[in-house]
């Protein structure tokens, strides 16, 4: 069932992404989280129990690290092409291994190694295109946001399924979803501050509402996927980065970027070094 809920958490997220993009045409990064986390909390309001004091401030964190992820996630978005952003965050799963090797020292077999050549060649191949688009992934701040979006939300994953252990999935949700949205509030405010008569003012939007949508079903999904007895967080996760695919290819359609077949390749290529890396750690 797990697999199913991932699959399904991953259609989800992969229109998410189309959305966000789309909702970003009137309104900034900020302005488009605060608004979509907020209904969330709001969706999730009757799910919202006492709960012990270590459980807060662990959701607390899981928050600052889930906000950083979405906002740095935002600004790569609005920076980049949609079908740069999606193949890049489709890398994830690869840094996750990365972890692994530095901090764990975990060893990899050949199939491993071999995923983890083909995700530096499709890195290395979509680098190229960006080029060609006049994007230099060293001098693009596009590219480091969505490098920190990423690297963030690996540490969002593994924390997951730490926290996972003794809290039920919608009391998770529900509190992190609150949490988030008051850091959000205070990012905003911030900016604000800082941008003085030049702050971005808010437009409403209907497809905010549908973000909402997504993120929350998308979510839901997640979490009682990882609740799931038997559930592996890598292949949860690496089942979530296929949402990289649905984004890729609505993106494509609706946005009309270039280089599509280049991209589409990098992606297919990227894909493969991810299913390697799966086989691997299965056999």
């Amino acid at each position: 069932m797990w697999l199913w809920m991932s699959l399904g958490s991953a259609l989800l997220l992969g229109i998410y992404d189309v959305a966000k993009k789309q909702a970003l045409k009137r309104n900034g990064s900020l302005w488009v989280l605060l608004g979509a986390t907020a209904l969330s909390a709001l969706f999730l309001s009757p799910c919202l129990a006492a709960g012990q004091l270590d459980d807060h401030l662990r959701l607390m964190l899981k928050a600052v690290f889930v906000t950083t992820s979405w906002v740095s996630g935002m600004i790569g978005l609005k920076l980049l092409p949609i079908t740069t952003v999606s193949t890049l965050k489709a890398s994830r799963p690869f840094f996750v291994v990365l972890f692994s090797i530095v901090l764990f020292g975990e060893r990899l077999n050949l199939w491993q190694w071999g995923g983890v050549a083909l995700a530096l060649l499709a890195l290395t191949l979509l680098s190229g295109a960006s080029r060609q688009e006049g994007i230099s992934f060293l001098k693009s701040k596009g590219f480091y946001a969505m490098l920190v979006s990423i690297l963030s939300g690996v540490v969002s994953a593994l924390y997951d399924k730490m926290i996972m252990k003794g809290m039920e999935p919608l009391f998770v949700q529900s509190w992190a979803n609150v949490y988030i949205t008051a850091l959000l509030v205070i990012c905003i405010i911030v900016k604000a501050i800082h941008d003085g008569e030049h702050r971005e003012k808010f437009h409403w939007d209907w497809m905010i509402v549908l973000i909402a949508i997504f993120i929350t079903s998308a979510d839901m999904l997640y979490f009682f996927a990882l609740k799931q007895e038997g559930a592996l967080l890598s292949v949860i996760s690496l089942l979530r980065r296929c949402s990289v695919v649905v984004t890729f290819a609505l993106g494509a359609v609706l946005f009309k970027e270039k280089k599509i077949k280049e991209k589409a390749l990098d992606l297919a290529i990227l894909m493969a070094g991810m299913a390697l890396l799966l086989f691997g750690s299965s056999v």
